[in-house]
């Protein structure tokens, strides 16, 4: 399997999940400005969003969507227990948190990647935040991972909060989140697709 991803984007979510399964894979850059990958392919005959994550599979088919994407890596390796099963109540918990990572933290943290976006909005954006954090706050201060063991949703939250970091948002309020993301941090397969990506 081949990964495209960038470095620290929504694809290191992805990264992580590979690195967990114990699979083998290979990984291509995609380069954000010039929407070409390493080998110099356009971007767009990958994914025509152009956007990673994007997962090439042995077949030469392309899977995209992160939510998605974790969920068939989980599966392929279900003695990990990196997903409850398909049709459990826990599987469809699992989905409920991956789109409330995606639809209320992931979304609300992208405007602040461009300048283009007035602090007005902004603000309103980092009150929005702190309300969705107060909750992922309380529900970690219950137990150590998302859904009780670690799963790729906990891969997932870690990237998001990886992107606080870097987009200078406090994440002193929230010791709990904090706290999380120096636990999932020292996971092997964290700090292997950490390394992988340059960011360590």
């Amino acid at each position: 399997m081949k990964l495209y991803y960038f470095p620290g984007a929504s694809s290191l979510s992805v990264h992580i999940a590979l690195a967990e399964t114990g699979l083998e894979y290979t990984l291509e850059r995609v380069d954000f400005v010039s929407h070409r990958t390493e080998d110099g392919r356009d971007f767009y005959t990958v994914n025509p969003l152009g956007c990673v994550p994007a997962l090439e599979l042995p077949t030469g088919e392309i899977l995209t969507e992160g939510a998605a994407i974790v969920q068939y890596l989980a599966d392929l390796v279900p003695e990990k227990h990196l997903a409850p099963p398909n049709g459990t109540l826990a599987r469809y918990r699992l989905q409920a948190w991956l789109n409330f990572l995606a639809s209320e933290i992931h979304q609300s943290l992208g405007p602040f990647f461009s300048a283009e976006v007035p602090d007005k909005s902004k603000t309103l954006l980092l009150q929005r935040l702190a309300q969705r954090f107060g909750i992922l706050e309380q529900e970690l201060g219950r137990h150590d991972y998302l859904l009780r063991e670690f799963t790729v949703a906990d891969g997932y939250l870690f990237t998001l909060l990886g992107w606080c970091d870097y987009l200078k948002i406090d994440l002193s309020p929230y010791p709990v989140l904090q706290a999380f993301q120096a636990r999932i941090a020292l996971r092997p397969a964290v700090q292997r697709a950490l390394q992988e990506e340059g960011l360590l």
